[in-house]
């Protein structure tokens, strides 16, 4: 790669680390108000708090990064998803199917976030921050991780909420 290339691929790189940054933060926003409201889905809420610590892992491991390149955080980009987190939450908590409103969006959500990650992963490798790979493919397959156990459980979280509804029972959360 040409040297204005390799600038365009750093730039990129930067660009898409302050970005995830503050999806990550976005993460943890959505996480704390679903705890709040999962009374009735301890499976979900024990691991959404296991999520949370990986998720605030990985808010280090962009951060080890970028400080590596000599970058800072973007804060007002962290601010403004952690905002956007909150309110995408507090929508679905007047939603009588709350906990699949959130299920749903969770899944996607994990799902943007691996895509995200091996954007990353292309990135540093053909930009040789080699440094950044491993870092990068562990926050990958902990997203990953997450994605599949969400799709794993949706049917048998839908048909307890069914259940739970069906018998009278506080279903949405």
């Amino acid at each position: 790669m040409t040297t204005q290339s390799n600038d365009v691929l750093q730039s990129v790189f930067i660009t898409g680390l302050k970005n995830v940054h503050g999806v990550e933060h976005q993460a943890l926003a959505l996480i704390d108000r679903q705890l709040d409201h999962l009374t009735n889905y301890p499976e979900v809420a024990d691991m959404l708090r296991r999520h949370r610590a990986e998720t605030e892992q990985q808010i280090v491991r962009v951060e080890e990064i970028l400080d590596g390149l000599g970058e800072s955080r973007s804060w007002l980009k962290d601010a403004a998803l952690t905002v956007s987190g909150n309110l995408a939450a507090i929508v679905h908590v007047f939603a009588p199917d709350e906990i699949l409103k959130n299920s749903f969006a969770n899944f996607a959500f994990e799902n943007f976030e691996a895509a995200s990650y091996t954007s990353l992963i292309a990135l540093a490798d053909a930009g040789s921050f080699t440094n950044a790979t491993p870092l990068l493919r562990t926050s990958l397959t902990e997203e990953q991780a997450m994605a599949a156990w969400l799709d794993s459980n949706t049917a048998a979280l839908t048909l307890k909420y069914v259940e739970r509804r069906a018998a009278g029972q506080t279903a949405s959360h």
